[in-house]
């Protein structure tokens, strides 16, 4: 067949790369099946927040948003949102924050420090889903 005859190539684009920042490693797994089960994400898992900016740092502009878990050892959530905010590179990339954090102030403190949305734990897939298609698809402000 020459190459004038061969069906055209389907343009698929790349999936969205999605990175999970938790340091526990099971909490991270439950969120990476409900987060690839439609297959249009490329899920890529830090155990902590200098491992967050590490990663991104290879990934470049590659990333379309960061779930990050508050309580980690040496750098919080907290902090990795404010120099996430603090790179022009990564400020319009969508932060969701899940947390377990019992601290009732948390949810107003993390969207002050720049991230989209908060989810305490336990969470509902569905609407985590929701929400990050959201932000994905332009929601992000």
């Amino acid at each position: 067949m020459s190459p004038s005859n061969q069906p055209p190539v389907a343009f698929r684009p790349a999936p969205c790369v999605v990175l999970i920042v938790d340091d526990s490693q099971q909490a991270a797994d439950n969120l990476e099946i409900a987060l690839t089960a439609s297959g249009e994400l490329d899920v890529r898992m830090a155990g902590s927040a200098l491992e967050a900016l590490e990663l991104l740092r290879g990934l470049g502009s590659n990333v379309g948003a960061v779930i990050t878990d508050l309580e980690m050892p040496r750098m919080d959530g907290y902090e990795l949102i404010a120099r996430l905010r603090g790179e022009e590179r990564w400020r319009k990339v969508p932060i969701i924050v899940l947390s377990g954090s019992t601290d009732p102030d948390a949810p107003q403190r993390v969207l002050r420090e720049g991230a989209d949305a908060f989810f305490a734990k336990p969470y509902s897939p569905r609407q985590l889903r929701q929400t990050l298609t959201a932000l994905l698809e332009g929601g992000h402000s």
